[in-house]
């Protein structure tokens, strides 16, 4: 395939998902995926092989989708779909790493013939179970468990999987509303993949996807091969809520000659009591968001590009999570994957990574009754931290790094739920020193407007361990989270009563470079 011909297709194909994802956006319920893009849009080819991403979403969701597509038709094969299925799963093993998260997969059928698969996932506002905290003790504690099935068959919905969901959780409308959103945004990726199939006489896309998957993962091999063979080691630590600190390990192995590189997590944390063990997808889709970003980050992010990095780590480990550990908050120790890996590609390419920032976004859920009585839960909602310093500039202030959430406006919040904010700012000078400072962090008060008790979730990390900075740069300041000024550390769901203040400062990210 001629350059020019690819390029013509290369956007149509982007411009396929992106709009798959914008009408998603536009559709949903959940502010998390309206207004902060907590989402994957993926288009795949008649292998299940993800050629292309859409240009929104979190590289936990993106590259765990891109596995889950494989895993869905392992269960219900290709050949027993018709026109009008839709493929649905929360399983964390097959898909995002917990209940919250739901893929949903729908074949592209041209002629009769299958000629690949849109996909989605999202995380939902409300999946019943303990909610989005980490106090759950075993993965049954967590939420409504849904097997591979087919949400609609041959265009009509399963009543009977809908009726379970629908008694399962707190606010079937927000959950059906939203799957409702993914089933709609598939919908328009296959008609406009069609589309394009008609506009340009192609009878399927496998020329395409095969011409796409492999250029991307020759140019990736290539990049690889520019770097010195040898294995690197990388090491985090950091606090969680209950006061553990966890220890991520990476020895992380280039074979130049070959174009592999092989991350290994020996010697990381074992499991954790609470939920924040990392099932595997998870932690190697953040493991090759690190290596990805790092090497070539202009590169398609799809099948080709991650088939040359490989991600092990032994059974007893935090980031293999095994059944049935539990995992509603995988996020808390997953979206640190990427800074021990950073620091052991620092020894082979220094001014492509960033020093640690504040890892984890902090996920608040909030439950319980307005005024009127009325029940509410709230989608988790996310602040950040300072992203760490990079080789030539500063790092970012209050930014979702690694995983690229955008922060739900409060203004959004008090208009769907009554909280009320009392402050939200930078906290100046949070920032680790260096030659370039890391980011700052924030500081956020808010109370709730109940007039009666109400439950917090509430996720935060690194109290007492802030970010280490890089080459001799200084470290972040550790965060801060206090209820009626009183500073807490819990692993549970608490109860508030409606005049409680909760105040949050969030870690500055650490410095790169010695400072003068």
């Amino acid at each position: 395939m001629d350059g020019i011909e690819l390029e013509i297709l290369w956007s149509n194909v982007i411009s396929i998902v992106s709009e798959q994802a914008r009408a998603l956006q536009r559709v949903a319920f959940s502010p998390v995926v309206r207004e902060a893009g907590d989402l994957a849009n993926a288009l795949f080819d008649k292998r299940a092989r993800m050629v292309a991403q859409a240009v929104t979403g979190t590289p936990g969701h993106i590259n765990s989708l891109g596995a889950a597509a494989r895993n869905l038709l392992k269960a219900i094969p290709p050949e027993t779909l018709k026109p009008g299925d839709v493929l649905i799963t929360n399983d964390p093993w097959m898909s995002a790493g917990h209940f919250f998260d739901i893929t949903v997969l729908t074949p592209i059928f041209r002629s009769g013939e299958i000629i690949g698969y849109c996909g989605s996932t999202i995380h939902h506002t409300d999946i019943g179970g303990y909610g989005v905290g980490s106090g759950a003790r075993d993965i049954h504690e967590e939420g409504l468990w849904i097997p591979v099935l087919k949400l609609y068959e041959a265009g009509k919905p399963n009543e009977t999987l809908h009726a379970v969901m629908r008694q399962n959780v707190r606010t079937p409308d927000a959950l059906f509303g939203d799957l409702g959103a993914q089933v709609a945004s598939g919908n328009i990726a296959a008609e406009r993949l069609n589309a394009m199939c008609d506009r340009y006489g192609l009878a399927d896309i496998e020329e395409l996807a095969d011409e796409i998957i492999t250029r991307s993962e020759t140019a990736t091999r290539e990049a690889i091969s520019k770097l010195p063979s040898g294995t690197y080691t990388g090491e985090s630590r950091f606090d969680v809520p209950s006061g553990e600190i966890i220890t991520l390990r990476t020895a992380v192995t280039i074979d130049a000659e070959a174009g592999d590189i092989t991350i290994d997590f020996a010697g990381s944390s074992g499991p954790s009591p609470i939920g924040i063990n990392v099932v595997p997808a998870y932690t190697h889709a953040y493991a090759t968001f690190a290596v990805r970003s790092t090497l070539n980050p202009e590169l398609p992010n799809n099948y080709g590009s991650l088939s040359p990095i490989r991600v092990t780590a032994p059974d007893e480990c935090i980031v293999n999570a095994k059944y049935p550990v539990p995992v509603n908050a995988r996020h808390v120790v997953g979206m640190y994957v990427p800074f021990p890996i950073l620091k052991a590609l620092a020894h082979v390419t220094p001014k492509n990574v960033v020093a640690e920032g504040s890892g984890a976004v902090w996920t608040i859920q909030i439950q319980g009754r307005d005024r009127a009585g009325q029940p509410f839960t709230s989608s988790m909602f996310n602040y950040s931290g300072g992203m760490g310093a990079r080789a030539t500039k500063d790092g970012l202030s209050a930014i979702c790094y690694p995983t690229g959430v955008a922060a739900v406006p409060t203004e959004v919040l008090e208009a769907a739920f009554p909280i009320e904010f009392t402050c939200k700012e930078l906290e100046l000078g949070s920032g680790g020193p260096g030659k370039y400072r890391g980011g700052d962090g924030q500081r956020i008060g808010y109370r709730m407007r109940t007039g009666s008790p109400w439950l917090l979730n509430a996720i935060p990390s690194r109290l007492t361990e802030g970010p280490e900075g890089l080459f001799g740069g200084g470290s972040g300041t550790p965060g801060h989270f206090a209820i009626n000024g009183k500073a807490v550390s819990e692993a549970r769901k608490i109860e508030m009563q409606p005049e409680d203040e909760v105040l949050m400062i969030t870690p500055g990210g650490g410095g790169y470079g010695r400072a003068g």
